[in-house]
């Protein structure tokens, strides 16, 4: 009987030793799951949120620091994604309130993911983009090299929302940027100009009466802000003219537009199609019939944000989602199966 109690001890911590040794295993295998190249696609580092307000309310906050998920410069692009993803945001917008959402989404799906806010007025950080865009191109410019330079990749792949689907046209097809892009993926392109609110009629007949309707148009595009980039992108204006004289769709770039019917900004909506060699289009509507996104909302939508990840990666395509998505609110409710699911 004196042995029995130390039987028991011993079978106690025989049973205590293997909770211990089952934890430590459970643990290396999280830890393997997470880490080990190829398991990683299971992980999601960054939260990814499809709302409008959340990316404002990170912008109010700080508009100077990378979104989650973009500018880490120790990354090093991989077999499966061999080519770094630069965001290029929109008019009156900066990296943070853009990109809120596609940034991480991106990162979390193993691209190496970089962006910046260009054309502000001086001392002005918020409000990007409204320098005219033949000077923010430059900008660009200098930025894909740095990228390419940190990564060691040959080229880069765009994603553009609003003016990030101009400007770079510039610099790819004035400053040489066409042999440093693979990919472009458009977000509300604008390939023939807008006539929003019929300010391109506007422009063209009051430019031949009057010098100062250019200025005048601008002031009625500026927010907060001068807008010197405004009427460039108005159907007609001596700024489309030039960039489309040469052609639009580029050799040895692909192109892949994603539109909304309810844009009220590009008008019409059709401006952003274009049927040429190497460029696939998609209407978010013909997809998901309960997809009312705006043209902010587009950059912040789950059905545009597939396409996206289809795009870059056609490999491992998969189906788009279909939830609701509410104009300049975004997606109530968490989407399932983007990227990662």
């Amino acid at each position: 009987m004196g042995t029995l109690p130390r039987s028991r001890d011993a079978i106690t911590l025989g049973r205590r030793g293997a909770v211990v040794a089952g934890a430590l295993v459970l643990v290396v295998c999280v830890w393997l799951t997470v880490w080990t190249p190829g398991a990683r696609a299971a992980y999601r580092p960054y939260p990814v949120s499809f709302s409008v307000p959340d990316a404002v309310l990170a912008a109010a906050v700080s508009s100077t620091t990378p979104p989650p998920g973009a500018n880490d410069w120790s990354c090093k692009p991989g077999a499966a994604h061999p080519r770094p993803v630069v965001l290029v945001h929109g008019l009156l917008a900066n990296m943070v309130d853009d990109w809120d959402t596609m940034a991480p989404l991106l990162a979390d799906n193993g691209f190496c993911v970089y962006t910046f806010t260009y054309g502000t007025d001086p001392g002005e950080a918020y409000f990007g983009g409204v320098q005219p865009m033949e000077q923010s191109a430059p900008q660009l410019a200098a930025f894909v090299a740095r990228v390419l330079a940190a990564t060691g990749a040959s080229k880069v792949d765009l994603v553009g929302h609003s003016e990030g689907t101009l400007m770079p046209r510039y610099y790819m097809e004035f400053l040489g940027g066409a042999a440093k892009v693979d990919h472009y993926v458009m977000l509300t392109p604008i390939w023939h100009g807008t006539d929003v609110g019929g300010l391109a009629t506007v422009e063209a007949l009051g430019a031949e009466l009057d010098p100062s309707a250019i200025a005048t148009v601008n002031a009625l595009f500026g927010t907060a802000t001068t807008c010197a980039s405004c009427s460039e992108f108005l159907t007609g204006s001596s700024f489309m003219q030039h960039l489309n004289a040469g052609g639009m769709a580029l050799p040895g770039v692909t192109y892949t537009n994603i539109v909304t019917k309810y844009d009220e900004l590009v008008v019409p909506y059709t401006s952003g199609l274009l049927t040429a060699p190497g460029v696939t289009n998609f209407t978010l509507q013909d997809q998901c019939p309960t997809d009312f996104s705006d043209h902010l909302t587009v950059a912040f939508d789950p059905t545009a944000a597939q396409d996206m990840l289809n795009a870059l990666d056609p490999t491992h395509a998969r189906p788009v989602p279909c939830t609701v998505v509410l104009p300049g609110v975004g997606a109530p409710l968490p989407p399932g199966g983007v990227g990662l699911g």
